[in-house]
């Protein structure tokens, strides 16, 4: 069992004024800025629930392009991160959206660039604490409390013991997996207690039916500019 630490009861070193709406949102935009792997061309930002009604007033659209420039929840430039996002090419929108199905501190991120796209849906549960529920039309939900492996690939019988295979001695806390039908395209996610070494990423980047890996890694250096 994994317990929680003291950040997650008493929230984070933050830029306010609020857990929920700027440290968590920061860490969203951080969160798609890992899983995209650099900075995106293109950033399209939906908020939705309380988010859509306050982002202004509580600066979460600030702290979403933080998070998006790979800045921590206590980095005074998040204050100014309209300004720097758009001087480093970074071309940001925002809007509201509606849907009540969905946690109120909710946003989804359209990411482009590089000939790719991610579409990322995350909420900030509190706390600072965030939780994906959604990437790329898959439906998983991770924390991003620990290194986070997300492999991409086709349905096939003994992809998960391949995968699973290959990390060996790497302590696996979750997993979750979607897949859009059998046989057809799959997303599995897998949280571990310490980042997956590059060689066994590279691995199992190698196996058949996989196309795309990714590890996300909060705590991990800053990812390409």
């Amino acid at each position: 069992m994994r317990f929680k630490d003291v950040f997650s009861i008493i929230g984070p070193s933050m830029v306010g004024p609020s857990s929920s709406h700027t440290a968590g949102a920061v860490r969203i935009g951080r969160a798609a800025r890992r899983i995209f792997g650099a900075l995106p061309e293109q950033a399209d930002i939906t908020f939705y629930g309380s988010f859509a009604e306050t982002y202004r007033g509580h600066g979460t659209d600030l702290a979403v392009a933080g998070g998006l420039l790979d800045y921590r929840t206590d980095d005074e430039r998040i204050r100014d991160a309209l300004a720097i996002a758009a001087s480093s090419g970074m071309v940001l929108t925002f809007k509201s959206g509606h849907n009540p199905a969905v946690h109120p501190n909710t946003a989804k991120l359209s990411l482009r660039g590089g000939g790719r796209e991610d579409v990322i849906v995350a909420s900030s549960i509190g706390g600072g604490n965030i939780e994906l529920t959604e990437v790329n039309g898959f439906d998983v939900k991770f924390t991003m409390n620990y290194p986070t492996l997300l492999v991409f690939h086709k349905d096939r019988p003994g992809m998960l013991s391949d995968i699973t295979g290959i990390l060996g001695g790497i302590n696996i806390g979750y997993m979750d997996v979607d897949r859009k039908g059998r046989s057809g395209d799959a997303l599995t996610v897998v949280e571990t207690d310490e980042p997956v070494p590059a060689e066994l990423v590279d691995r199992i980047r190698r196996l058949s039916d996989v196309s795309r890996v990714c590890m996300a890694d909060l705590t991990a250096e800053e990812v390409e500019r």
